[in-house]
């Protein structure tokens, strides 16, 4: 069992698409790589603790391995937007890939270097050590699955049906 932290725009929608796959096994959303100390959603959406809307996914490396986390990751996001996402804008909708285990940093840049030839823009995406990371106020986990029809910019199909639980 492994967690990794990502930013990609609101993180309803990528809690809502990684929650499908095969090999996630929980994720929790919040804030991260801020500032403030328990921040708000409130707070976090004036931009200025600095955080970023983050989705804990706490997965299986032996069923979903890091690359193709991150090749998931890369499916629902503009790597190549700063700080925006969809019509989401402001820093706190910025990318970014967070880790705990040093071992995955080297995994994850390596994967961008080699997604980087896919771009001619540069990617933007943030990859650092996971921060001052605090879990979303109770109505925002899972706020897709509570709210049927609710705002995502993601489109949750881009799981094949045999990546889907």
């Amino acid at each position: 069992m492994k967690q990794i932290w990502l930013a990609g725009g609101c993180f309803w929608g990528v809690e809502a698409y990684f929650l499908q796959l095969k090999g996630v096994l929980s994720t929790r959303v919040g804030y991260g790589q801020g500032a403030a100390e328990q921040p708000t959603y409130q707070q976090v959406c004036t931009g200025m603790t600095g955080h970023t809307e983050v989705c804990e996914v706490t997965y299986d490396e032996k069923v979903l391995p890091l690359p193709k986390l991150l090749e998931h990751f890369f499916r629902i996001i503009d790597p190549t937007t700063l700080n925006r996402q969809g019509p989401d804008r402001g820093t706190q909708y910025r990318t970014g890939v967070y880790y705990n285990a040093e071992e995955d940093k080297a995994v994850i840049n390596g994967f961008i270097a080699t997604m980087q030839e896919h771009y001619t823009a540069p990617i933007v995406v943030e990859v650092e050590p996971v921060a001052h990371f605090f879990p979303a106020e109770e109505y925002h986990q899972q706020y897709l699955a509570k709210t049927p029809g609710g705002y995502c910019h993601i489109n949750l199909q881009l799981a094949k049906p045999e990546e889907r639980k």
